[in-house]
Parts: C-alpha cells; structure tokens; sequence
C-alpha cells in the first residue's frame, strides 16, 4: 500500500457523539494521527448500544484507526499534558459547549498565538453567537428545529430521517473545511479558526424547500413521493412487491409512457406532457401509474422498466441493504474482536486502503 495522502499530520480530537467523531474517523482513514482526548469515563457515545461484538455501532463506526487518551481538563497537569500534544498537531477539531475550550484556558487567541500553524475547527449545535448559541443541540432536536421533520414523512404526521443525518452532514462539512483549510495552510503557511454549527449546516440543506415555501409553494409532506417530480413514487406490484421509480425528464416520461405502460398517448396529453402538468395533475398520473404496475408482477415490471431505461429501485429495509449484492464491506478490529460493516463512499482507484483498529476506554493520564 502506497503513502496515504494525510499520512504525518496529526490531528487531536476533543470529541464525543457523532459529528466531530465523523470527520476525525475520515481523516484518520486518510492516514493522519488522530488522538482522541476522551473524558475519564469515555466518549458517552460508547454506551449507545451494544450490538457490535458487545459494543456501540456508533464509536466502533466512527472511531477506527485512532489513539484514545483520556484527560480529566479541569486538572491543570492534564491541561499540560493538552498543551504538549497541541504543540506537535496539525489540526484541532473540540465540540466542547461553545466557550468552553476558553475557559479551560485554550481559546482561540491563545491557539493562534501558541501555534500559529494549527487548524482549529469547533463543532456546535447552534454556533459561538447568537441567541440559541448556549443551547444544547442533538440530532434530533435539530432536525425539528430547522424544519427538515416538516418535510419528512407521510402526509398524516412529521417524521424523523431515519439515520443522523444532522450529525454526519455537520461531520462531512467539517471533514471538508479542514482539507480545504489544510490545502491553503500549504501555500501561505497559516492556520485556520473554523467555526461549524449543526443548525448553518442543515439550514444549508434545505435552501430548495426554503425557497420553494418563500417562493409561495410551501413543501408538503408525501411519504415516499417527489414534492416537485413525478411520477417519481413507489408502487405496488400485482404480486405486492413495491418499486420505486424516478422519471426524470418529460422525454423519459414518453419512452415510459410507451414501453412500460402501452400508453404513448399520454405523453401527447396535456394533461400529462409535462412535469409540471403531471404534478398539478399527480392524482391521475399516479392512478395510471399504478394501474400499469398492479397488471405486472416484480419480475415482468423490472424487465420493463429495464427496456423503458427508467430509474428504479426495490423498497428494500436493513435485512435487504445487509445481503445486497452491490454491499461494499470492511472489517475493523475492535477490543471485543473483528467488526464488519459498509466500506467509506469514497473508492481510491488502484489505492486499496486498510482501516485502524478501534481504540479501547484508556487509564486516565497520570499527568505532569
């Protein structure tokens, strides 16, 4: 395996939960250092569940390929012991409470003029100003906070996104500022001071419904449906399996029209021609919609949507995503054994990379 592009950076990581612990494990598997300051009692993201091998699937899937260092900071040797590593570190990454690296002695002035050099990226729920800033903030509160449960769901009630998305969306964002702070530190030399809050990051993910509903076409829920596509929902096949299909563009729709449904007229019909006439009308696009799907079985509506060069998927759950053939895996090791589970997006052509192990809950530092 060849040198990895981050390899002799290190990166010391006052972290916990998911957000910061999701960029830190990326630049980690990019060959950095990441030594994780955890506090006596561990990373509370330790204790969210046990179904890895007696562990938590969060900090087994977010903390591979790091050291573990546990420092109590309210003890001024163990604050020393902070110093020393911040003074052989590229990059700082805390999600402290707003303010309270500060207090600890280790605001940003100081960080800037001790280690000029030195990437600080601070991860929070609502930023470092502003009304809310002091205000705890988790994945969940933050999806109702910033509206996306508003939008997510069938039409009968709000719903939560099914995964953290919050927290791994803060993540990537922080992830890339750091690379992008790192790429300019290479040229001019200087550190960087980034500032990432969960509440900017998912405000920025949902600029399209924002405008939609400041532009007086406010989203509503629709369950598994496009607010502003279609057809592009799932139906239901004469044999009861359901598939998802995306038509994309008003030519697709013809050649859908024609090959999978025997209805090439209704790409002549103005109620139907255009996107937007099949959104104003979704009701009769859906009804024809799915009277063509409920005369097919799964088998016979795959071949067709094949032959019509339709996008689709099957509405699969974790039983079918944990055998499907296109699964991408790696396996990590952990204290309580090997850990398998869906490899980083990201494939490096010719670059096959290996994955660091999992740390174990350290001794605290005896300090100075």
């Amino acid at each position: 395996m060849g040198t990895l592009p981050l390899e002799g950076l290190t990166v010391v990581a006052i972290e916990q939960a998911v957000a910061a612990p999701f960029a830190t494990s990326r630049l980690a598997d990019a060959g950095a250092r990441v030594i994780k300051i955890e506090r006596p009692e561990g990373d509370f993201a330790r204790g969210y569940d046990d179904v890895a091998n007696g562990q938590a699937s969060y900090f087994v899937w977010l903390n591979r390929g790091k050291e573990s260092v546990a420092l109590d900071l309210t003890r001024p040797e163990h604050r020393e012991s902070l110093a020393r590593l911040l003074d052989g570190a590229d990059v700082l990454v805390q999600n402290l409470k707003p303010g309270a690296l500060g207090r600890l002695g280790f605001g940003f002035d100081r960080l800037a003029a001790d280690y000029p050099r030195l990437i600080v990226c601070s991860i929070s729920g609502y930023g470092e100003i502003g009304p809310m800033a002091d205000r705890k903030a988790y994945d969940l509160l933050i999806q109702a906070e910033s509206g996306l449960c508003s939008i997510t769901g069938g039409p009968d009630e709000p719903s939560r996104v099914g995964v953290s998305l919050v927290d791994v969306a803060t993540g990537a964002t922080a992830h890339a500022a750091i690379l992008e702070a790192l790429i300019r530190r290479g040229i001019d030399g200087r550190g960087a001071n980034i500032q990432i809050s969960m509440f900017d990051v998912m405000a920025d993910w949902l600029t399209v419904p924002l405008m939609n509903h400041e532009g007086g076409k406010s989203p509503r829920r629709l369950g598994l449906a496009h607010p502003s596509i279609s057809p592009y929902s799932v139906f239901t096949c004469k044999d009861g399996n359901q598939i998802l299909i995306s038509v994309q563009s008003d030519r697709e729709f013809a050649k859908f029209a024609e090959v999978f449904m025997d209805r090439p007229d209704m790409a002549r019909d103005p109620r139907f021609a255009t996107n937007v006439a099949r959104v104003r009308n979704r009701p009769q696009t859906d009804a024809a919609v799915a009277a063509a799907f409920a005369s097919k079985t799964a088998s016979e509506a795959t071949e067709r949507l094949v032959a019509a060069d339709v996008a689709f998927a099957s509405v699969n759950d974790m039983d079918g995503l944990s055998r499907h053939p296109q699964l991408r895996r790696i396996t990590v090791d952990t204290p309580n054994g090997p850990v398998s589970y869906p490899a980083p997006g990201a494939v490096f052509v010719g670059e096959p990379r290996s994955y660091g192990a999992v740390p174990a809950l350290p001794e605290v530092e005896a300090g100075a």
